[in-house]
């Protein structure tokens, strides 16, 4: 069974920039043909998306205008989210995920769609 384990959490203060990643425990996966994506559950609240990533490499965001930018190295089986201008409605607990493959575009956001997901990291944002 694969692991995903996600870091680059922390603290920062308003206006700050994290790099996440996530890194996959077995050689290959995400060669494989797979979306990937960073979701993200503040407290008391839903799990929602945040960006993802199809198997061709186009991104979606849940923001149009993105303060957030995804990739992925295949070589190193490792997703990256780069996060700046950060606020304190960023902060929350951060997972990546991935799917066993191919998902049409419109689903890339919907957390329900994926079925490996990492422990999550915190990223705690003060203004």
């Amino acid at each position: 069974q694969v692991q995903l384990v996600e870091s680059g959490g922390g603290s920062v203060q308003t206006g700050g920039s994290l790099r996440l990643s996530c890194k996959a425990s077995r050689s290959g996966f995400m060669s494989s043909n797979r979306c990937m994506g960073w979701f993200r559950q503040a407290s008391g609240k839903e799990r929602e998306g945040v960006a993802a990533i199809d198997i061709g490499d186009s991104t979606s965001y849940t923001n149009p205008v993105s303060r957030f930018t995804i990739s992925r190295d295949n070589a190193k089986d490792t997703l990256y989210l780069q996060m700046n201008n950060l606020n304190p409605g960023d902060t929350a607990m951060y997972y990546c995920a991935a799917d066993r493959g191919y998902m049409p575009f419109g689903w890339l956001l919907l957390h329900e769609r994926y079925n490996y997901w990492g422990q999550g990291t915190q990223v705690t944002v003060s203004s």
